[in-house]
């Protein structure tokens, strides 16, 4: 699938570039737009999950494997870390949150019943992994809970409680403010606290976090390197983030907050990166310096991680009950917790079975991608072409959020 991903991720860029180049200066305005600062919280918390917590101290090592892993010898670490999750790869955000906000209500391809049932399948599945991901890197880094294959009743209680707490907050939309902005916070404190304490017990220095930054800056001297996939398991990883991006965009659009398009492009690429390189610059001193990571930090990075996938679940969850209205309104809050709880606990077993792969999830995805594309060029060429704004309905109104549940 490797070329169907590379013609996939061109066709990514090349729209990225005709957006900007046609609409740059018109102004995003969502359905229910919100102030920048919560805007940007939603955009963080969202667009992540649990690995941006777990996986760096476990891909530290097989990136700094040359013997097995030659093909990395042109970078370092934590330049390829950031690869894997950083700067570019939320290039596709940006694609569709404009396009869910701006195009998307004048063309309506994702309403078509067939494309909205595709779509809604696409984020049903990815909730199941983003659960499964959960799961098994949970006992990793609590390993109290056990080994993996023995685990006790705390485990499944903690999985249970994040799955509830994730559906009790979709069902009103006041409590993704709240849980972005407290996550955000978290996160922070959690990076300033963690680079504090990695040279107050002396095994690395205040001025190492620096020298990891400069580490990173390859990236964007190999910058065009990273742009495809580097090898399978670099693959993975542009195929995971491919699954997120039409449901994440969806999402995020419904909050922009009236800015211009190549500002909605910049605080997109831009914003999630810098708390990104900052924490991984400040895991990689632990990794090189064989800082332990026990006590308190462990069960903070597990927090704030915890918290990660509540906001993933959240704004799937919204998508998927909504796409197939199954909302609150309609069902009655109790129905709707009940039916999605039990609901999401089953689908965490579907990718226990191996049955399911993230690689075909993100491939249908481009699928979808590709298609809308086609649907555009074919039938609603000249539609879009007059589109000079955002639609009129949407006006700025920070307030409006407040009217909906």
């Amino acid at each position: 699938m490797s070329n169907w991903l590379i013609f996939g991720l061109f066709a990514n860029y090349f729209c990225i570039a005709y957006i900007l180049l046609k609409w740059g200066n018109i102004r995003c305005i969502g359905e229910t737009p919100l102030k920048t600062p919560i805007f940007m919280a939603i955009l963080f918390t969202s667009g992540w999950e649990v690995g941006v917590i777990m996986l760096p101290m476990i891909d530290f090592p097989r990136f700094e494997d040359l013997i097995n892993y030659p093909e990395y010898g042109f970078t370092n670490p934590l330049a390829m870390e950031f690869a894997s999750m950083g700067f570019a790869i939320w290039s596709g955000y940006f694609l569709t949150c404009f396009y869910f906000c701006v195009i998307e209500p004048k063309v309506g391809f994702f309403k078509i019943p067939i494309v909205n049932f595709i779509n809604t399948i696409v984020i049903v599945v990815t909730c199941s992994f983003t659960i499964y991901l959960f799961l098994i890197n949970l006992p990793i880094y609590l390993p109290e809970l056990g080994d993996g294959m023995n685990l006790n009743a705390t485990f499944y209680l903690i999985v249970l409680l994040v799955i509830s707490t994730a559906v009790y907050s979709s069902s009103s939309i006041r409590y993704v403010k709240i849980l972005s902005m407290t996550s955000t916070l978290l996160f922070f404190a959690l990076i300033i606290g963690m680079w504090i304490t990695s040279f107050s017990i002396e095994k690395a220095t205040f001025f190492e976090i620096f020298n990891s930054i400069n580490l990173m800056s390859n990236y964007f001297i190999n910058l065009n390197n990273f742009l495809v996939p580097i090898n399978l398991y670099h693959e993975f990883y542009l195929f995971w983030w491919y699954s997120w991006y039409i449901m994440i965009g969806q999402f995020l659009a419904r909050f922009v907050s009236g800015i211009k398009t190549y500002q909605l492009f910049l605080m997109i690429m831009i914003i999630p990166s810098i708390p990104l390189a900052l924490w991984f610059s400040v895991i990689f001193i632990y990794y090189k310096n064989e800082i332990d990571m026990i006590g308190v930090y462990n069960y903070s990075m597990m927090f704030v991680g915890t918290l990660f996938v509540i906001n993933s679940l959240d704004s799937l969850i919204r998508l998927y009950t909504d796409n197939l209205d199954i909302t609150p309104k309609r069902l009655g809050k109790r129905k709707y917790l009940s039916l999605n709880i039990l609901s999401l606990s089953a689908l965490a077993l579907m990718y226990n079975f191996n049955f399911l792969e993230i690689e075909w999830v993100g491939a249908v995805v481009i699928a979808l991608v590709v298609s809308c594309l086609i649907h555009i060029i074919l039938s609603k060429r000249n539609i879009v072409n007059e589109i000079n704004s955002s639609p009129a309905d949407n006006t700025l109104d920070f307030n409006k959020v407040n009217n909906i549940d």
